[in-house]
């Protein structure tokens, strides 16, 4: 097998282990605060990352690299899981699912804005579209889409592509895995302090579906699934690689159906695509000249 198949092949074991993450969260804040959740499993990755780092003896970042690292965790390791488990208290997984497809968009946007590279006008066409169609999806949801979840999944989908954005662009100095496990020990003072202080009062209201949840969002989304994520792109390639992020919305509505019953509904799927071919021709158009032909992907790319 060759690095480039082993990269598509880790990148998309990525991609699976990410579209968990939402309908998990969904049962999980059934039973659990959605601060509690957040710092838990920031906690329990944290944790594991810090055994990882010290298991494979990594060296510390420098002092120059912290500032970004504090990006990392504030996007990916707080604000993307804290944003996304208070807005699955207003809509469903579903639902918050469509906001997803615009993840990809936004980590270009950021990388552009980090990299100093501007899209061709092509790209703001693509980028107006994807967002129109969503706003206004949300708005023809009516009474039974929350203006709140909305808003909410708006501020994760900023944070988490700025946190991806920054860990890409980091990613090449102390490399992908490192990166959020370094993320995920910056935060854990803050993360655990924050868990012994939002301890349930009593844990017999918790099932054994939202312990499950919480296992997962902590081992495979803060964790593992980065792993998968980052060595594709470092193997695949990261121009290439990321276009499989598009298919999440995908994934995670075949398992809000299957897992928690959810309806999908052929508009819901028709958003989905509709927002997906823009930002795969807004990728297309993000940074000058000819798309992809580069010999050193930016971090626009990622």
């Amino acid at each position: 097998m060759d690095r480039t198949t082993e990269g598509w092949i880790n990148g998309f074991l990525g991609v699976l282990i990410f579209s968990g993450s939402l309908p998990a969260t969904r049962i999980a804040v059934l039973d659990i605060d959605p601060l509690f959740l957040t710092v838990a499993r920031a906690t329990i990755a944290g944790l594991l990352g810090a055994a990882l780092l010290m298991l494979l003896r990594q060296k510390r970042p420098a002092r120059a690299d912290l500032l970004p690292l504090a990006i990392v965790s504030l996007g990916v390791v707080v604000g993307f899981p804290l944003l996304t488990a208070l807005a699955l208290q207003h809509i469903t997984s579903a639902q918050s699912i469509c906001f997803v497809g615009l993840l990809p968009l936004a980590t270009a946007i950021f990388g552009i804005l980090r990299c100093g590279e501007w899209p061709r006008p092509a790209f703001w066409i693509f980028s107006g579209l994807g967002g129109a169609l969503v706003a206004g999806f949300a708005l023809l949801q009516g009474g039974s889409a929350s203006p709140i979840g909305s808003l909410l999944m708006i501020g994760a989908i900023l944070a988490c592509g700025l946190g991806y954005a920054e860990g890409a662009r980091l990613s090449r100095k102390l490399g992908g895995w490192q990166v959020i496990s370094w993320a995920l020990v910056l935060s854990l003072p803050l993360t655990a302090g924050l868990m012994l202080l939002n301890l349930p009062a009593s844990w017999s209201g918790i099932g054994l579906p939202a312990w499950l949840s919480l296992a997962y969002v902590s081992l495979f989304s803060m964790l593992i699934g980065f792993v998968f994520w980052y060595r594709g792109l470092a193997l695949g390639g990261i121009a290439g690689v990321s276009q499989l992020q598009l298919l999440q919305p995908f994934f995670g509505l075949m398992l809000a159906a299957l897992l928690l019953n959810e309806a999908v509904g052929w508009g819901m799927v028709a958003v989905n695509v509709a927002v997906i071919a823009c930002v795969a021709g807004a990728k297309r158009f993000a940074t000058p000249g000819a798309a992809g032909r580069r010999s050193e992907p930016s971090c626009a790319d990622a």
